[in-house]
């Protein structure tokens, strides 16, 4: 299995005079520095320093976010991650404060950003059986959902202002058929990987079939689920993981939270194994003021295992071409036939397919 980056002595030494620089302190003491489990995608590190001197003075607790060795394709690169999580902080979501990103690879030998470390669980096996976190769960639901409208709120006209100075033009232009341009993205990436897998193919071209243009484009998080956010006793403390942010239908981004593959065996509950749909659609539709359109919302679950069963096979080929060996890679290609017979259970389910 592969490892996490190695940080000597001499990286940690140029670490912590990259953070005296960007907090403009005398200097930086890195008291503790130890990688974080979970992260599939990226390498994550908890970071405890002491600041002398400065506006920032004083003992902070921190993530450090790291490039992985081999990238999943949809995945962004930190930089625009960072300036993302920039821009969700701003618009009032409830993530970890970002403070400085790092492009220089004679700091680390990869490009990282430092963020606000968080207290919380958020593995998603943990949180749907353990009833003690997050506190009660249709008020984690319904709080769910208002933080999913206020990503909602970001759209690429209000974009620009919530982080002055950062470039959005890798989410490329705002199109009002996102569900098409998403079909041509995964096609493209069947192609690449040579992959034969009839279920997907059947259903992209059910989604092809039945995508609809969108009235509203907005920020969509595409990857907000249970997961990707932190609870305790009391309840949410932070939503995670903005690497693969788009335009697009914001009902996909509930196809996505209620998709039966988020649910961590707890099927019952259909709002990411938590809840029912009813408090997180409450809570969506209260803040955000947008009604739910249950159709699109289903096409959503779909393009949603084809989209994590695109995924996991790309997980497995970085592990398979011998960039990044990895166990947990490895099984995450296994997933893709339990996925591939949701994709035919919601397609049945839907009805026939609309004319093209």
């Amino acid at each position: 299995m592969s490892g996490p980056m190695l940080i000597d002595a001499q990286a940690r030494e140029r670490l912590s005079r990259f953070i005296a620089a960007a907090a403009d302190a005398k200097g930086v003491t890195i008291a503790t520095l130890e990688p974080l489990r979970g992260g599939a995608i990226q390498e994550n590190w908890a970071v405890d320093i002491d600041i002398d001197g400065g506006a920032r003075a004083g003992r902070h607790a921190l993530v450090l976010r790291s490039d992985a060795r081999s990238r999943v394709a949809a995945s962004h690169g930190r930089a625009q991650e960072f300036a993302l999580l920039r821009a969700a902080h701003a618009a009032g979501v409830t993530v970890p404060e970002p403070l400085w990103l790092c492009t220089d690879p004679a700091v680390l030998g990869r490009s990282f950003y430092l963020m606000r470390r968080i207290p919380g669980v958020a593995a998603g096996h943990r949180v749907v059986k353990d009833t003690a976190l997050g506190g009660p769960r249709d008020a984690l639901a319904e709080r769910l959902g208002r933080e999913l409208a206020r990503i909602h709120t970001i759209t690429p006209r209000t974009m620009g202002t919530l982080a002055p100075g950062a470039s959005f033009e890798f989410l490329g232009p705002a199109s009002a058929t996102p569900g098409l341009d998403r079909v041509r993205l995964y096609r493209g990436y069947l192609d690449d990987l040579a992959a034969r897998r009839p279920v997907l193919e059947w259903g992209l071209r059910w989604l092809e079939l039945n995508a609809r243009p969108v009235e509203s484009v907005t920020l969509v998080h595409q990857d907000f689920r249970t997961g990707n956010y932190l609870v305790d006793t009391g309840g949410l403390t932070a939503i995670l993981d903005w690497e693969f942010c788009a335009w697009g239908d914001p009902m996909s981004d509930i196809g996505w939270f209620c998709a039966r593959c988020w649910r961590f065996g707890a099927n019952d509950r259909e709002a990411g194994g938590i809840a029912g749909r009813a408090p997180f659609y409450r809570g969506y539709e209260s803040a955000s003021g947008r009604k739910i359109d249950a159709a699109a919302v289903r096409y959503g679950e779909i393009a949603a295992h084809v989209r994590w069963a695109v995924i996991a096979l790309q997980q497995a080929a970085r592990h398979l071409s011998g960039e990044e060996p990895s166990l947990e890679l490895a099984l995450t290609g296994r997933i893709v036939p339990e996925l591939e017979l949701e994709i035919l259970n919601l397609v049945d389910a839907a009805g026939p397919d609309r004319a093209a």
